[in-house]
């Protein structure tokens, strides 16, 4: 065989192992990309369920997030008269309405860099600085109050619209120490924050129509938030499984944020106030 022959065939033949493997590459290529799309629509999915942020912070942490001892503001947020509301209208246009507050409420928090750790049927429970350490907690959580007041009031403008009753909602803000962890059984667990701190933003939500308000919280928060905030003394109540009377307050509004278009700008731009992100 001569040589040049030889050549030839080795030629075809490396010719012949890089078709292979061009081929053998897109193959590839084509099998990460529909199992990256998979992994994509399941986390998608999995996200319906669980916060992104949890999921995105169990993917950073290997699957597991340490159980630490915090200082978080927790925000708690109920429906007024919603056994009324569900005896007026029909299962599908209730689900409808529901889920259109949840989502105006979720948005409000999570713009707040806050999360929804829990729905409650017609409540709702969120916390800011138990994901990550956040020294202006108290007043994000403020902000996101006053942002689902004015959502709600649009929202409300869209109901009226479509001749379905008007929403309207209470809200309880407290600050202090908890447990958050990872919760629940083998079958099932979510990341939640658990503690006093939790049944004492719950019990504040109650007193809102005791005080005819919206939105109350507690001195824990109102020591903590900035001077733009505006405020309403209530007279101090006592509450179930509490010692002695609790002092809340009413919030007005914020004088910096008109509208609530300044929230992530000017109260971030001062010092931190809510410090002490663990309980020592």
């Amino acid at each position: 065989m001569t040589g040049w022959v030889v050549a030839a065939l080795a030629a075809l033949a490396l010719g012949v192992l890089a078709l292979l493997q061009r081929r053998r590459m897109r193959m590839l290529e084509r099998r990460l990309e529909a199992a990256t799309l998979e992994l994509q629509s399941l986390q998608d999915m999995c996200a319906r369920f669980a916060p992104s942020r949890v999921l995105d912070k169990l993917l950073a942490e290997g699957g597991e997030m340490p159980a630490e001892r915090k200082v978080v503001t927790a925000l708690f947020a109920d429906l007024v008269g919603y056994s009324a509301l569900s005896g007026q209208l029909e299962p599908p246009v209730l689900a409808r309405v529901l889920n259109g507050y949840f989502q105006r409420v979720s948005d409000a928090v999570s713009e707040h860099h806050g999360y929804v750790s829990t729905f409650l049927g017609d409540g709702i429970l969120a916390y800011f600085g138990a994901l990550e350490p956040n020294p202006w907690q108290c007043n994000d959580a403020a902000l996101a109050a006053l942002e689902v007041r004015a959502a709600l009031r649009a929202y409300n403008d869209e109901l009226a619209r479509d001749g379905l009753p008007q929403l309207a909602v209470g809200i309880g803000l407290h600050r202090g120490p908890g447990l958050a962890a990872m919760i629940g059984s083998r079958e099932r667990r979510e990341y939640a924050f658990v503690g006093r701190t939790v049944n004492l933003a719950a019990r504040v939500q109650a007193l809102t129509r005791e005080h005819k308000v919206d939105i109350l919280l507690t001195e824990e928060v109102r020591s903590q938030l900035d001077p733009e905030f505006t405020l309403r003394e209530m007279p101090p109540s006592e509450v179930k499984g509490f010692e002695g009377a609790v002092q809340t307050f009413a919030l007005v509004g914020a004088a910096s944020a008109p509208g609530v278009a300044a929230r992530t700008t000017v109260h971030r731009a001062k010092a931190p106030r809510c410090s002490d992100q663990k309980d020592g």
